[in-house]
């Protein structure tokens, strides 16, 4: 899929010829609500794409815990949990496909990983978190490798001047909780900002234990033509395991633990770094690029088998952008390069296996407008992979996979009034197989799965009122996927392997609606319908497992005082095949209504909230596997009750 890159210069340089010719030299400006989610700053309304934006109020007012307590429900978003963390998944895929088609961002860094490993959420602490945008949909040309679902940014606190706060918190399970933060200058344009949390947990299930910590440190450096920011990152986590359960076991007694897994747990120790500088090298266009170093060392027990994960990752991101008046508008472009060096080694009792993964790509965006309410977006990227790989069972002697993809672009977004917008979309995605999944395939080597999405959106912002309706499809080639009735791949010592599966599509609806109703109430809708199917195949006609046909949220925000609000939210997830169930072979697991609810009350700089998770004590699957010896079910967690405390200055 997707156009030649030759033919994405040309398009390209057709389409800004008649619009640079009327450019001015200006500075450019920005409205005062900013999201980053494109790579440059901008306004919702001014994307052509579905674009959402979770304040740091509106996280505050929810009393969540977690960004899954953020999430759930919201933007398209369906959320799985084996016990080892929360998985996200956009726009109709399954958990197993979740972590690598949909791309988790902190402050523009990847947290998805080299390998099918999903991104340790727990590592980013709600008190640091600043807002989260969330878009929904393809961004291929944007970000390219897995930007597939959707793309979740988190937007993590800045500091402005002296300023901190601190928290501290407990609850059911033998939780606890506490982080503290604070921040301001040390010198003329200089700043600091210094960021900590702890976390542990008996948590819902037997042997499930958790313990996680978290440091952050930034300093930075913002002048009238320069930006410079260094920063560091540790993360510590340690879980017990408590296995899957049979259906008859999480009937009777959700929070046993399978025996077979009374040794297993699981240990992951994370040390990032990142530096940036931006120079504005005129009053048109911007330098800027990013360096980002991580590592990560993962210790474990499963199913009784010991084993280490260590991984790393090197990634360089220059990037040149232009913002020019024109007598239409603003005409914005964003051209970069995006380079990365990964290393993977597995160690365990089932295998030896490593990879040194390269990838690069160039990308360039127009936001071009044609009148002052009418403008379109085009653009391209072309990325290439090479992978020298080495598996103690499937490549014994080691292999060098090469493969290329690529991806263009090309929306329109009219203006009906400063209130509302039109949009449609059309855009080429795509992902390259990880290391585990090339290793484990009976195929010799797996393709890039490719899809194109189109969309269609309209969006109406007013301070007391806000809806957005969209309709989208979204179509994929050779998804990469893993199937149980799949040949095993030589030396393989479990049935099934990772394969390129037959075609598939995506069409679905959303709606969200957020109305201040007085200035003491406000509530909100969030609907979800998706129709995920293969289109061809042996499974042609079957759903997609694991992919809810109707899901959603609502809310209810009430201040009571100028001191106490209330909060109160309900999500539902709606009936799906277990994952792996392909063939819909097995019945539909239940759908399940989650109700939250939070009292907080705020005095001058103290503030505490009260929340209950799950008030009805649901019993549900957080997750479920599909396997022809008996499926596997992760419960989800029961009613759950939190106390929180905090000051901020």
């Amino acid at each position: 899929m997707g156009t030649k890159p030759s033919l994405i210069a040309l398009a390209l340089a057709v389409s800004l010829t008649p619009a640079l010719s009327h450019a001015e030299t200006a500075t450019s400006s920005t409205d005062e609500h900013l999201v980053v989610i494109g790579r440059t700053l901008d306004t919702p309304l001014n994307i052509a794409a579905n674009v959402a934006v979770i304040s740091a109020e509106e996280i505050a007012n929810s009393g969540a815990t977690s960004l899954a307590d953020v999430l759930r429900g919201q933007s398209d978003i369906q959320i799985s949990d084996n016990g080892t963390g929360p998985v996200f998944a956009m726009r109709g895929f399954g958990s197993g496909q979740a972590a690598n088609n949909t791309l988790i961002l902190v402050d523009g860094r990847r947290l998805n990983n080299i390998d099918i490993a999903a991104p340790s959420l727990s590592g980013v602490a709600l008190s640091q978190v600043e807002r989260i945008e969330v878009l929904s949909g393809s961004a291929g040309v944007l970000y390219g490798d897995q930007a597939v679902g959707g793309v979740i940014n988190i937007i993590t606190k800045r500091p402005e001047g002296r300023s901190g706060g601190a928290s501290f918190g407990g609850g059911s399970f033998g939780t606890m909780n506490t982080s503290a933060d604070f921040g301001g200058s040390f010198a003329d344009n200089w700043f600091y900002f210094l960021s900590g949390s702890y976390d542990k947990s008996d948590n819902y299930r037997r042997h499930a234990e958790s313990e996680t910590g978290n440091v952050l440190g930034r300093i930075e450096y913002r002048g009238e033509h320069n930006r410079f920011y260094a920063e560091g990152s540790f993360y510590d986590e340690d879980r017990l395991l408590a296995g899957a359960l049979s259906e008859a076991e999480l009937i009777e007694d959700p929070q046993q633990a399978n025996p077979s897994n009374a040794d297993d747990y699981n240990h992951t120790i994370t040390k990032a770094s990142r530096v940036g500088y931006e120079h504005a090298l005129t009053s048109n266009w911007t330098l800027a690029a990013d360096l980002d170093a991580s590592d990560t060392r993962v210790n474990y027990i499963s199913w009784g088998g010991q084993g280490t994960t260590e991984r790393s990752l090197l990634a360089l991101t220059p990037k040149a952008t232009g913002r020019f008046t024109t007598r239409n508008g603003e005409l914005k472009l964003v051209a970069g390069v995006d380079l990365s060096r990964g290393e993977s080694d597995f160690v365990s009792a089932y295998m030896s296996r490593a990879n040194v993964q390269k990838q690069w790509a160039a990308f360039v965006q127009a936001s071009v407008p044609l009148t002052e309410r009418l403008s379109y977006v085009v653009g391209g990227r072309y990325a290439e992979i090479t992978d020298d790989i080495r598996d103690g069972n499937t490549f014994p002697n080691g292999g060098e996979l090469d493969n290329d993809a690529h991806a263009l672009e090309l929306g329109l977004n009219y203006r009906l009034s400063d209130a509302q917008r039109l949009y449609v979309r059309a855009e080429d995605n795509f992902r390259f197989a990880k290391v585990d999944e090339q290793a484990y395939t009976s195929q010799g080597s797996l393709k890039p799965q490719t899809g194109r999405s189109y969309e269609a959106g309209w969006d109406y912002q007013r301070a007391q009122q806000s809806l957005r309706l969209s309709l989208y499809q979204l179509a994929l080639e050779d998804e990469i996927v893993f199937d149980p009735s799949a040949p095993t791949p030589p030396g393989g010592f479990f049935p099934g392997s990772n394969v390129n599966a037959d075609e598939s599509r995506r069409i679905g609806a959303m709606l969200d609606w957020d109305w201040q109703v007085i200035d003491t109430l406000k509530f909100g809708i969030d609907y979800q319908y998706t129709d995920a199917k293969f289109t061809a195949g042996a499974n042609d006609g079957k759903s997609l497992s694991w992919v809810a046909e109707h899901s959603g949220r609502a809310y209810v925000s009430l201040d009571l005082s100028d001191k106490w609000q209330l909060y109160l939210d309900q999500a539902y997830t709606g009936e799906r095949f277990v994952e792996g169930d392909n063939a819909n072979e097995g019945g539909r697991i239940d759908a399940v209504w989650l109700t939250n609810a939070a009292v907080n009350l705020s005095v001058g700089d103290v503030g505490a909230s009260l929340r209950v998770d799950n008030l009805f004590d649901e019993r549900y699957a957080a997750s479920g596997y599909f396997s022809s010896w008996g499926n596997g079910y992760y419960p989800g967690e029961g009613r759950k009750v939190s106390l929180n405390v905090s000051v901020r200055y």
